[in-house]
């Protein structure tokens, strides 16, 4: 056992940090090393323990109550609001998609109306499903959803409207009032997308923030999915679907005697669910607490304040639209001065010791750096901003990154529905991504290229690199 774990270390040592705030995407770091060691030590006590039969295992029971009465109380929930503990905001997402299909029977073919700025799990939905997206341009300069295209987005086969709290790709709240109230007039269902959001923002209230309406204090808001493994601190992964009522919910559990076995019983997607998470979770929000989680709101808030004044005075940079949580993304002014491309800055913060997330233009979201502030990022938002400074800088010295001609026309040549196996290996190696030795450590020239691609073609790309790196 001892080899085995000194190889994992070993491994995990390639691994991007999880702690000290320097990775500001996937992970969430309250910065309290004892959270870690109480969600271990709780792991451990119910992780054999499976939910998948709450009448065998009633401790796992009594816990996702207490995390739903919990998620439901911040919230804005009623005595009827009901909820079910998740494997993450996806699976959250997913479930209020197929709820609201499944309550209606009566359309044959169901659509859901989604803003342009929804987490792609609706766009997964939509896919598994079987229903038809209605995407709705946003606003172009403040990103937020449009509540008058909204509402005439919505029909006759509408089953779902949703919104967010806040988007990711730019942090901002959708005006969920006016667009809860479009989809009641209808007799639509309306989901908020709160996944970040939704355990941070009525924290960020307490303290004094000016925090648009979303939750279940708005009319026509009929389900809201908060995840505990992001500003709630827990391990992943725990999410929480929760619903108005138990009628709302009712459409996504599923059961089958059709079958010489026991018979299934499923509230979420999965069957055998691991109790080690959520216990991890239970034990996490009970030792914070309504004080801790208040804390560490605060100085989260403080740290985007920060981070984002450093990021609006700094020449070439611009912040998108008003973030209103802990969601930054900023792209270049976009004049003949930037001189620098983002996916520079990113290799160059790299270089340094952070890791940003760039993401890809798409309709009026140019290409931009995003971050995920926590917790842990205050204190240093300093050093963050100085090493933001002079990876600006030495951007600027490289110049922009150029594709090759070349292998951008032989990009614009493929066709993701018939591109085979030898035009991505040679798509690979033009892009000197050959042999064992993983990705470059600059992928500025990677992200240059993908960025020329149209995104179905992108998409099928990164699924087949995806493929690659799944093969043993």
């Amino acid at each position: 056992m001892t080899d085995a774990l000194a190889e994992l270390r070993a491994l995990r040592a390639g691994d991007l940090p999880t702690h000290g705030g320097h990775t500001l995407a996937y992970v969430y770091d309250s910065g309290l090393s004892e959270v870690d060691e109480i969600a271990a030590a709780a792991h451990a006590l119910a992780s054999s323990a499976n939910g998948l039969d709450p009448t065998a295992f009633p401790s796992l029971l009594r816990l996702e109550n207490d995390l739903v009465g919990r998620a439901a109380g911040l919230l804005g929930g009623t005595a009827e609001t009901v909820g079910t503990v998740t494997s993450g905001g996806t699976e959250s997402c997913l479930l209020a998609v197929l709820a609201a299909r499944d309550a209606r029977p009566d359309i044959t073919a169901p659509s859901i109306v989604l803003p342009d700025t929804a987490h792609a799990a609706f766009h997964k939905a939509a896919h598994l499903f079987g229903l038809r997206k209605i995407v709705v341009p946003v606003d172009a300069k403040t990103f937020r959803a449009v509540p008058d295209a909204m509402a005439a987005a919505i029909d006759e086969s509408t089953v779902l409207v949703v919104a967010s709290a806040p988007s990711y790709a730019h942090g901002v709240v959708d005006p969920i009032p006016e667009i809860a109230a479009a989809a009641a007039a209808r007799g639509v269902r309306m989901h908020v997308d709160a996944c970040i959001g939704g355990w941070v923002l009525p924290y960020f209230a307490k303290l004094g923030a000016d925090v648009p309406p979303f939750d279940f204090r708005v009319p026509g808001v009929t389900s809201i999915s908060v995840d505990l493994h992001k500003y709630a601190y827990c391990a992943k992964g725990v999410s929480v679907l929760l619903h108005a009522n138990a009628e709302l919910r009712r459409t996504h559990y599923f059961a089958s005697a059709a079958w010489p076995g026991y018979t299934m019983l499923n509230p979420t997607l999965q069957s055998t669910r691991s109790g080690g998470p959520l216990a991890a979770a239970w034990a996490v929000v009970n030792h914070l607490g309504e004080d801790g989680y208040l804390r560490l709101a605060e100085v989260t808030r403080e740290a985007v304040t920060r981070i984002r004044a450093g990021v609006e005075t700094l020449p070439g940079l611009r912040v998108l639209g008003d973030p209103d949580s802990t969601l930054i993304a900023f792209a270049t002014t976009g004049t003949a001065d930037d001189g620098f491309d983002l996916f520079t800055v990113a290799d160059e913060m790299k270089v340094r010791g952070w890791y940003v997330q760039p993401q890809f233009a798409h309709g009026d979201s140019p290409l931009n750096l995003h971050l995920t502030i926590t917790a842990a990022n205050h204190g240093s938002e300093a050093e963050f901003l100085a090493d933001l400074t002079a990876s600006v800088a030495s951007a600027r010295e490289a110049g922009p990154t150029s594709v090759d001609p070349d292998v951008a026309a032989f990009v614009a040549a493929l066709d993701p529905e018939t591109l085979t196996a030898e035009q991505f290996a040679g798509l690979l190696a033009a892009a000197g991504l050959v042999g064992d030795a993983g990705l470059p450590e600059r992928m500025a020239p990677i992200n240059a290229l993908l960025a020329t691609a149209a995104e179905p073609l992108r998409e099928r790309l990164l699924l087949e690199f995806l493929g690659a790196l799944y093969t043993p």
